[in-house]
């Protein structure tokens, strides 16, 4: 929140934890097309979870030379080779050439298996996944939904693929904020993988990561803490304890440790989700990428920006040359390390990071996906820190309104739009402008995270700094005793 009348102005460090998995891996594997065929899946398969996409794709190209020459451009064979190239695109962030390539994959299976086989619903889950990604929730949804009826119906309700898709489409709606819908979902998902796989299949322990995650985010982590661990046990146990999985589940639970201020119990749990990150994978992973940003992102809010820069440096450095200069994972490191310049009052290397990543994220996504409306709020609060008020406020005001369009008018983002475009009209003395803001921005977060979360604290706080400066004491007492109780319970 613009400071002034509140606290500093809500930024977003972009965040990789890993926190919702999306399970049916998009690699998928049929026979037909000849040995040679299935040796170069295979083949791609462990370039791509080694993340060597550029090497990956030539061999990906090279299968669906293999897959048309032998069985002809109509077979599911052929279908399995462009869903391949296009998750190595998507992966990638070309997003352009991944999109025709899995539509024609699922025109492809559709025609040769007919409407209602198994590998239409992985592909229609698959091009749903692009969609999310890319932000286009409203294309993402009836392809996850006509996904999962596929499963139902082929399987029955409860098989270990519908509680796949049951996940998936929670988190879609997690992604759009509608906690209210994901949570049932999550749930289903998790008694369903219980029941046919077992309490301790690594299926499990991605829903209760999933399920753990969701509460996390509204704040709930007394819910989350136990899920958290339950599924870290249940990884260490089926998959060993220096596999990747693991290492994403210790990510998890640090970020929760992170997000309580435990720095004394997260920093272990990141180090060693990036020691193993780094065997398992190899220096130049994104996985350790990821590792990296995030191990950072508890160094900086720490303040010990020494330890901080050189790991977000390292995490930027791995995504350029795995990913590409024009990826969003690049614009998110881009973001980070801006925001650590940000922090320290070095506002010239900040404002190029932050424009490049804003440049980079709307070429990518378009500019209408929420990571562009992040990336506009960072840049209006840098505007706002420099008391450049003029160039902050209509950053804020297109932020608002992408989050609004894209992720509806109630999502917790919208609601730091509104939050942080209030404080800007504040330190202005703009109260008339800025109460009606604050109070909306209040109304989203408590209804959205509950009302004892902790934006929820930082929202009464500056609506009631608001009435402090309107002579209105009476009105503020009561917000600011709400607010220290909130924090005091957490």
């Amino acid at each position: 929140m613009p400071g002034g009348v509140g606290e500093p102005a809500m930024r977003h460090s972009k965040i990789f934890p890993l926190l919702f998995v999306f399970l049916l891996p998009a690699l998928v594997y049929a026979q037909g097309a000849g040995k040679e065929w299935d040796k170069l899946n295979q083949e791609t398969k462990d370039l791509y979870h080694a993340g060597k996409y550029d090497q990956a794709l030539l061999v990906a190209q090279k299968s669906l030379q293999v897959a048309e020459q032998n069985v002809g451009p109509n077979h599911s064979d052929v279908a399995t080779s462009l869903n391949n190239l296009a998750l190595l695109y998507n992966t990638q962030g070309d997003y352009a050439k991944a999109e025709p390539l899995y539509k024609h994959s699922l025109a492809i299976s559709e025609k040769a298996l007919g409407p209602d086989h198994p590998d239409v619903a992985t592909s229609l889950n698959n091009l749903a996944e692009f969609y999310r990604t890319q932000g286009d929730y409203a294309k993402a949804e009836p392809h996850y939904k006509r996904s999962l009826a596929i499963w139902e119906k082929v399987f029955g309700p409860d098989h270990p693929n519908v509680a796949r898709g049951l996940n998936n489409l929670a988190g879609l709606y997690y992604s759009q904020g509608n906690y209210a819908k994901a949570e049932p979902l999550y749930k289903r998902s998790l008694a369903i993988s219980e029941k046919a796989l077992g309490p301790d299949h690594p299926d499990v322990a991605t829903s209760l990561n999933n399920l753990a995650g969701l509460y996390s985010t509204q704040g709930d982590y007394a819910k989350a803490e136990p899920l958290y661990k339950r599924s870290l046990v249940i990884s260490e146990k089926a998959l060993g304890p220096e596999h990747p999985d693991v290492a994403g589940s210790l990510n998890n639970l640090a970020f929760l440790y992170d997000t309580l201020g435990d720095y004394a119990k997260a920093e272990p749990l990141y180090k060693r989700s990036l020691a193993i990150r780094e065997k398992a994978l190899g220096p130049d992973h994104p996985d350790v990428a990821t590792s990296l940003n995030n191990l950072a992102l508890l160094y900086k809010t720490q303040g010990n920006y020494a330890k901080a820069e050189p790991l977000y440096k390292r995490s930027l450095a791995i995504r350029e040359k795995t990913l590409g200069p024009d990826h969003p994972d690049v614009a998110g490191s881009l973001n980070n390390l801006a925001f650590l310049y940000d922090n320290q009052g070095d506002y010239a290397k900040a404002e190029s990071l932050y424009k490049r990543s804003l440049v980079i994220s709307e070429k990518a996504l378009g500019p209408d996906h929420p990571d562009v409306a992040r990336g506009l709020n960072n840049l209006a609060g840098l505007y706002y820190s420099q008391g450049n008020y003029a160039k902050a406020e209509p950053l804020y005001k297109r932020s608002l309104a992408i989050s609004e369009k894209t992720l509806g008018p109630d999502h917790p983002d919208v609601a730091t739009s509104l939050n942080n475009l209030a404080g800007l009209y504040s330190t202005q003395g703009d109260y008339a402008k800025a109460e009606p803001l604050y109070k909306r921005s209040l109304a989203i977060w408590e209804d959205a995270l509950g009302p004892d979360h902790p934006n929820v604290a930082t929202s009464l706080d500056n609506l009631a700094a608001l009435y402090r400066a309107t002579k209105r004491n009476a009105e503020a007492e009561p917000l600011e005793k709400r607010a220290a109780r909130i924090r005091a319970d957490k």
